[in-house]
């Protein structure tokens, strides 16, 4: 049986789906990485929504994706920027959230944590934007969820310069409970955060971030590090204190980040991590085993389809992640919160269903073969 995709030049190919999907299971927990996936949140399809409303979310569904994340051993970061918040999702959803997913965590024992921002404001003062970043990290607190600071678009148009992010992100540590992770979100994901750390040169923005870091290293966990650029990773992540750790959100190049060499590695926290849950955690489990080669054979093969998922504009990533756990079957229809599923294109979408076919991505790959040809005759494609 074959399928007509069309290509990205006009026409129609004929594409043979993959008979049967690749064979992984549930084990044990991890034991040499941390690995948390920034999962996608599920939109009700039934709500009378407009791209200018309030999200309306299918709770059900959104937790039983969890629960299936964590059942193959990975963490969730949960509303965090790219994945959920300021593309559909406000901070009453955002808090609502947490306060579900955390619950959900605490009765299946699994791992989350839970993005803290600021964007309950557009914008406002230094005071303001403090104010804001209190008022989310204590509501991911009292949850019982570790906090992941996030940076900042209403920090980012108030600082004058580095010292006030060494004020903000100061005062911050100081008052959390317990030590955070923080996350350096570059502007290929948000246009609003260039210069972020004061700066937008990268190697004057890196020594303020690490400012921050050396001054309170009791309270960092880790730092999530989101610029595509590997290289700048690595040279970060061998300037950490010891104990503080890097969480790789690097969707172009987390094998080898992940791998590592003889000075580190990098954990991971990524949004790819999403559909590809069961066979990232096959992999984690092999590289625990201590054979970094057959743990880069697993997931070397997924780059193609990651960056095709996060190629420019990236931020809207999530509309493939979301097409792909629709065809997945780990929910019922392909609607996404802010109407984000008109963010691809056809050909997009065609290439993303071959790519994670020919991984073994999808349970049942007739229910995914069934689907796309669903879109497809939307769009005037007939087989």
């Amino acid at each position: 049986m074959t399928i007509q995709l069309p290509d990205f030049k006009g026409g129609l190919r004929a594409y043979e789906p993959r008979p049967e999907p690749l064979a992984v299971t549930p084990g044990t927990p991890f034991t040499s990485r941390t690995v948390f996936s920034a999962a996608h949140v599920v939109a009700d399809p039934f709500a009378d929504t407009s791209p200018d409303s309030p999200a309306a979310v299918d709770w059900d569904a959104t937790l039983a994706f969890r629960r299936h994340l964590w059942s193959h051993g990975l963490g969730v970061a949960e509303a965090m920027d790219t994945a959920q918040r300021g593309m559909g999702l406000d901070w009453a959803g955002a808090a609502e959230l947490i306060l579900r997913s955390a619950a959900e965590a605490q009765s299946v024992g699994g791992r989350i944590a839970c993005g803290v921002g600021t964007d309950q404001i557009a914008a406002g003062t230094l005071e303001e934007v403090r104010a804001a970043y209190e008022e989310q990290l204590a509501v991911v607190e009292e949850a019982g969820a570790q906090a992941i600071l996030m940076a900042s678009r209403a920090l980012a148009a108030a600082a004058r310069g580095p010292e006030d992010y060494l004020e903000i992100y100061g005062h911050l540590l100081r008052q959390s409970a317990e030590p955070v992770v923080l996350h350096w979100l570059g502007p290929m994901f948000d246009p609003a955060l260039e210069g972020y750390w004061g700066s937008s040169d990268l190697d004057a923005a890196t020594d303020t971030f690490l400012e921050v870091i050396a001054a309170h290293p009791d309270k960092v966990d880790g730092i999530k590090v989101s610029l595509l650029d590997a290289q700048r990773e690595i040279d970060l992540r061998r300037r950490l204190p010891d104990g503080v750790r890097c969480y790789t959100g690097d969707d172009f190049n987390y094998p080898e980040l992940i791998a590592g060499d003889e000075k580190g590695f990098s954990h991971a926290l990524l949004g790819i991590f999403d559909p590809l849950g069961p066979l990232a955690a096959e992999a984690v489990r092999v590289l625990d085993t201590g054979d970094a080669k057959g743990f880069r054979e697993l997931l070397d093969p997924t780059v193609e389809l990651s960056r095709h998922l996060f190629q420019a504009p990236t931020r809207f990533y999530k509309t493939g992640v979301v097409f792909l756990a629709w065809l997945a079957g780990h929910q019922s229809h392909f609607t996404m919160v802010g109407g984000l599923q008109s963010a691809r294109s056809l050909p997009h979408f065609a290439r993303a269903y071959e790519l994670a076919d020919g991984l073994g991505l999808f349970p049942a790959p007739e229910l995914a073969e069934e689907r796309m040809k669903n879109l497809l005759s939307m769009y005037g494609v007939t087989q």
